[in-house]
């Protein structure tokens, strides 16, 4: 069996640990050494050198990120800490901060230590509100044991964290749109800005997921050969929190090596198929990523392996169907949720996702024409003129089904409708497209 790193202390209760007993199995040590033995710059290079990419799912080397903060750079500096988490398929994260609250709370005041920052948003979702009482309840046993606050562990470095409670919306998942949904403002990504130098209230803001950041207290305690050699792969780093749900036996959240072959995590781990079902194809790592063939189960899920083979690892959230499955509709309800989630504020999102969302209700409804799949086909592609990545992300599952699956997508067209059957309809109140023809 792999080693265990950010859920080694599950307790068999899955209740959380709290700050005592996390103590007691060595918590807090590695930020001890850090801010009594290590300078910011050594452990900045300490994680470059581990490898340690955010598991956001940008994938974006974390120790390079922190060394864009200059260090003449003005004061006060911020982390800011996501745990949005709207990722459709996605549930690491909760499953991290309800496993060992203090390793994520000792690895954002690591980041900090690192950048010298003096504050940090906490930033979770609407629907996270009991997790967030967690943090705010084992953030105040951390203040009073002297991880947090003025001089931390009797040292010059000052730092404390605040918990912000996202008034919703998969956009507040952007780094930037983040920012102005923290400061009250309407939150639109602006990638006018590099958050290292002017993020919150124009400051320097370090953006990391707390999966990323709870990596970073077993990289100082442990070493950086010691982290690489946990990969399953060369290109890998560490482990990884696999999320799986769908169609499979044991569905839920993995932590396995980086590199993990998808097809072990699904058969493997997660029990294979539920009885009577079938593999179908499944979608990597959330809802933003493609669908992929049953000749792309062995690859490796690490950054560099998924992109090599077309994919996208995403946050690593793998959703699983069966045969049984219309893909049509599964892209259709992929789509009324990216709709209905998106910012509005560039037109390739704003009226693009929609118009596919429509050419592909006309399909699954039995209107669609080969002329549709082709439009279809053209819009995707015309993503990545969006403002941000949501839209390109949306587009991929769309991709995915054309490149893979376009042969069920004509089967609509020639059988007038879909051949799984009708889609279950959409409730009162549920988002709707409005008719693309209408004047």
């Amino acid at each position: 069996m792999s080693e265990r790193v950010l859920l080694k202390n599950m307790r068999s209760d899955c209740g959380p640990v709290g700050f005592d007993e996390y103590r007691q199995l060595g918590g807090y040590e590695a930020l001890e050494r850090a801010v009594r033995t290590m300078t910011p710059d050594e452990v900045i290079n300490m994680v470059t050198e581990s490898g340690l990419r955010g598991r956001g799912g940008a994938g974006f080397p974390a120790g390079r990120k922190w060394g864009f903060v200059r260090k003449d750079a003005p004061h006060p500096r911020y982390i800011q800490s996501n745990t949005d988490e709207m990722e459709p398929g996605t549930f690491k994260d909760r499953v991290l901060v309800n496993t060992d609250p203090h390793l994520v709370i000792e690895g954002i005041t690591m980041a900090a230590y690192a950048v010298q920052a003096d504050v940090a948003v906490f930033f979770i979702r609407p629907s996270y509100n009991d997790d967030a009482e967690l943090i705010e309840r084992e953030l105040s046993a951390a203040r009073e044991a002297g991880m947090l606050g003025k001089n931390i562990l009797g040292s010059d470095f000052s730092f404390d964290i605040e918990v912000h409670r996202s008034a919703g919306r998969y956009i507040c998942g952007e780094s930037s749109a983040q920012a102005n949904a923290i400061m009250g403002k309407r939150p639109n990504p602006d990638k006018t800005k590099h958050m290292t130098g002017s993020g919150l209230w124009g400051m320097p803001t370090v953006v990391n997921n707390v999966e990323t950041l709870a990596h970073v207290p077993h990289i100082i305690r442990n070493g950086v050969e010691w982290f690489k050699g946990l990969a399953a792969t060369p290109t890998g780093d560490g482990t990884k929190l696999y999320c799986v749900s769908g169609e499979v036996v044991d569905p839920g959240c993995y932590e396995l090596p980086m590199g993990t072959r998808l097809g072990d995590i699904i058969f493997e781990h997660a029990g294979g198929m539920l009885p009577g079902a079938e593999f179908k194809t499944c979608i990597p790592g959330g809802a933003s990523t493609s669908f992929v063939t049953q000749a792309q189960l062995a690859t490796p899920m690490d950054f560099d392996s998924m992109k090599a083979a077309g994919l996208s690892l995403g946050t690593g959230s793998i959703v699983v169907f069966d045969k049984n499955t219309c893909l049509v509709q599964a892209t259709i309800n992929i789509l009324t949720y990216f709709a209905r989630e998106s910012c509005g504020w560039c037109t390739p999102c704003r009226d693009g996702i929609p118009y596919m969302l429509s050419l592909l209700q006309d399909i699954e409804a039995g209107d669609g024409t080969e002329a549709d799949v082709k439009r279809l086909e053209t819009v995707a592609a015309g993503m990545t003129h969006a403002y941000c990545g949501f839209a390109p992300g949306a587009a991929s599952t769309v991709k995915g089904l054309l490149r893979s699956f376009r042969d069920e997508v004509r089967e609509h067209l020639d059988g007038r409708g879909c051949p799984f059957g009708d889609m279950e309809k959409p409730k009162p109140g549920d988002w709707k497209v409005l008719d693309r023809d209408a004047s």
